[in-house]
């Protein structure tokens, strides 16, 4: 298992997550767990309902759309935050292409945070609001 300290650090340079305080951070990395996953295996399935959010800490992983290969993530990489807001359906395929040790954050863990942390929720309004705008400055494709 990895110490908690080292979790909050991680968890504190993923974007949706920046500019919260080290006592936020330390709440999301309590309701969270590890979790291995063996290679070959798929974390996330494109089209299936979103859960939750993972942080991957040690291994590699695949990400594919529509049966193609698009990125390939590294530890300090996630995927799956919007997901953990919204429960909206997956936008990739998620395979480990290595043994996996993720963080893994569901979204029935997290919503009580929100709830209970006002601060904490505006603060990461604040991040999606910033992302959205950034998504609005790229030019349609």
């Amino acid at each position: 298992m990895t110490d908690r300290k080292t979790l909050v650090g991680l968890l504190g340079r993923v974007q949706l997550f920046e500019g919260l305080s080290k006592k936020d951070l330390d709440r999301i990395v309590q309701a969270s767990r590890e979790v291995d996953t063996p290679a070959g295996r798929a974390v996330v399935t494109e089209g299936a309902p979103g859960v939750g959010f993972h942080l991957i800490l040690d291994g590699t992983a695949n990400v594919s759309r529509r049966g193609r290969r698009v990125r390939r993530l590294a530890p300090g990489d996630s995927f799956g935050d919007i997901a953990l807001i919204d429960g909206g359906v997956r936008s990739a395929t998620v395979t480990a292409e290595t043994p996996l040790r993720l963080l893994s954050l569901t979204s029935w863990n997290f919503k009580p945070l929100l709830l209970e942390q006002p601060k904490l929720t505006y603060k990461l309004l604040l991040q999606l609001c910033a992302r959205l705008r950034d998504a609005e400055k790229r030019p349609d494709i």
